[in-house]
């Protein structure tokens, strides 16, 4: 069964849930997993892949977008669409609703920063986990 995890930036916390999905693609992909990195939109996607060259110095994630590259030589990937194409390590969901693919997903990743939206799309998406008896992990981040 899918296993999901919520990681929750404390109020005052640096940056928001797109650096912090950085940092847990980098440390799922430093442990040897694919990482799928579920967006809303085409833009929110074109920021990720920005984002995972810069958002810290010295860093190297091999990664590309959904359907533009070979997934064999980038074993992190950004998309936005119905799917996730044969991706099944681990899902990291930055999308308001929960995406209709996660259950063939080892491992789903929740980030949640501070903003009033995002926390309470996350409420939502924890209330349907739950309901369906998924296991589900919290992490408070500092």
């Amino acid at each position: 069964m899918t296993r999901v995890d919520f990681y929750v930036l404390a109020a005052g916390s640096r940056g928001d849930r797109y650096t912090l999905a950085c940092r847990l693609a980098e440390k799922a992909w430093q442990q040897g997993h694919r990482v799928y990195l579920h967006t809303s939109s085409a833009a929110e996607s074109k920021h990720l892949d920005r984002l995972l060259w810069t958002f810290r110095d010295g860093s190297f994630l091999p990664h590309a977008r959904h359907g533009e590259a070979d997934t064999r030589l980038n074993p992190i990937l950004i998309g936005h669409d119905a799917t996730a194409g044969r991706e099944h390590d681990v899902l990291i969901n930055l999308a308001l609703q929960v995406p209709d693919f996660f259950s063939r997903f080892e491992r789903v990743v929740e980030p949640l920063d501070s903003s009033a939206d995002i926390r309470a799309a996350g409420r939502e998406r924890y209330r349907f986990y739950r309901d369906r008896g998924y296991p589900l992990n919290n992490h408070d981040i500092h």
